[in-house]
């Protein structure tokens, strides 16, 4: 395991090849896909604060070549956050597209509801910090599109 030490140096890391990849956006313009992770419980949704960017968001990512979304959903949530979650408890609630950070960003967004709060732990590099809020709350704090959508469509 790491050094609690080069949390830090690694951050700036995350900071520096985002930037990097939004340069390249800005340029390419190009077309991304991902699945997102809703994960609920007690009316709250589990969301992230990454590193590198000022907008908070769910846990998820880039679903691989052939990979089924529910189980890019599950694996990005319990790389997030250690939480695991199979796959196949995943529903899926929402498809959309928006541009954002210079691309054409669509996202599937797979939700869960869990009977417990599970314990979260967030690796402090790519991942800041991890928690349920309510929905109500996190609408007012800067999200990005898609969960704003997803959330404008579970409260009507």
């Amino acid at each position: 395991m790491l050094s609690p030490m080069l949390n830090a140096p690694i951050r700036t890391a995350y900071r520096a090849a985002h930037l990097m990849l939004r340069s390249y956006w800005f340029l390419r313009r190009p077309e991304t896909s991902g699945a997102l992770a809703a994960v609920w419980h007690d009316g709250e949704i589990l969301h992230v604060k990454n590193s590198y960017r000022s907008f908070l968001t769910l846990p998820g990512g880039y679903v691989h070549p052939g990979e089924d979304p529910r189980v890019a959903a599950s694996r990005e949530l319990r790389e997030e956050t250690r939480v695991r979650v199979e796959p196949e408890r995943f529903e899926h609630a929402y498809h959309g597209s928006h541009p954002f950070e210079f691309r054409k960003d669509t996202l599937d967004i797979y939700e869960t509801t869990l009977d417990a709060r599970p314990t979260i732990r967030v690796d402090e590099r790519e991942v800041i910090w991890a928690r349920f809020e309510r929905p109500e709350v996190l609408l007012r704090q800067k999200i990005v599109p898609h969960l704003r959508d997803y959330l404008a469509q579970k409260l009507g």
